[in-house]
């Protein structure tokens, strides 16, 4: 056989796109968030302010979780091709939205661990000081938001381009770019609740406020967690056999009422593209795997496909 005669049966690993605005977006929130998160600390130690301090501190972890989603794309990118990876590097991009939500708990617990000690042991504020730099920080939040939702955006607005037959579909968002959006969006929303509970303990002496608002925010932040560990959970163990592409698949290859699918595997290699290794018996004894995998082909989203075919 003439090698020229293989090269449609060669392909390569990458089955997922690049994600190059994406990772400069997230690049440019992560050095966002760490100035500001070093401005805070600073300005904690030359004012003594504890409040400031934590928030700086806290701001910190957020840092540390957006660098590690632009570390994930790097990664991703950098060994694309690499044959180690039977299926594409884009599941690194999906493990670090996970250690993402790991972060995101323990934020949330070590906010209601501060707030029940403050509950307990009231501590001076410095009211005008921290709702300052709480609005300041807001602001970067909001910023660092606005980045991060404009790569999303176009992220999904290309993706209903390339794949107009099949909206019927969810979208396929990218899960380390939304791990990176929750923590600025959950940093976003605490600076809200701080904010309010200042403005309440400096105009009416309600301390109490700023510990309660404190806990309302760690629930907020945990559940957001708790979703985005179910998204990437998901997709780490496989557990894609309940998608709708799966029904889809069945009634492609038994369209023709002689051939029926014994056993069929499906699992997903980016963010919106599926790999199937399926058994199937038939009565047409005309029928190959390759006719098989034609029928398959009007679904874009099956991209690698392993056909095994038994005819009685």
């Amino acid at each position: 056989m003439n090698t020229d005669d293989l090269s449609d049966w060669i392909h390569d690993h990458a089955f997922d796109s690049n994600s190059e605005l994406a990772e400069r977006s997230t690049r440019l929130v992560m050095w966002i968030t760490a100035t500001m998160m070093a401005v805070e600390i600073f300005a904690g130690w030359a004012f003594n302010s504890m409040s400031l301090l934590a928030d700086g501190w806290h701001m910190s972890s957020h840092a540390l979780a957006i660098g590690l989603s632009a570390m994930a794309y790097a990664t991703a990118r950098t060994y694309a091709n690499d044959p180690r990876f039977a299926f594409g590097t884009w599941k690194i991009e999906i493990l670090a939205g996970f250690a993402s939500a790991l972060f995101l708990l323990g934020v949330a617990l070590a906010m209601v661990m501060g707030s029940v000690e403050r509950l307990i042991a009231p501590q001076a504020i410095a009211y005008e000081e921290a709702m300052m730099v709480g609005v300041l920080g807001l602001v970067v939040n909001l910023v660092c938001a606005y980045i991060l939702g404009q790569a999303h955006h176009t992220h999904d607005h290309n993706h209903g381009h390339a794949h107009p037959a099949h909206d019927h579909h969810e979208h396929h968002h990218d899960l380390n770019l939304k791990s990176a959006y929750i923590h600025v969006v959950a940093d976003a929303f605490t600076s809200v609740l701080a904010i309010v509970a200042l403005v309440g303990g400096w105009l009416y002496g309600w301390a109490w406020l700023d510990p309660l608002m404190g806990i309302v925010g760690a629930v907020m932040v945990a559940l957001w967690a708790k979703s985005l560990m179910v998204d990437t959970a998901k997709v780490l163990l496989d557990r894609e056999m309940d998608h709708p592409v799966v029904q889809e698949i069945k009634e492609v290859v038994e369209a023709d009422g002689q051939t029926r699918v014994t056993d069929l595997h499906v699992w997903r290699v980016g963010k919106k593209v599926y790999s199937c290794a399926l058994t199937a018996v038939t009565l047409d004894r005309q029928l190959t795997p390759n006719q098989v995998r034609e029928r398959l082909a009007i679904h874009e989203e099956i991209i690698h496909s392993t056909i095994e075919l038994h005819q009685r």
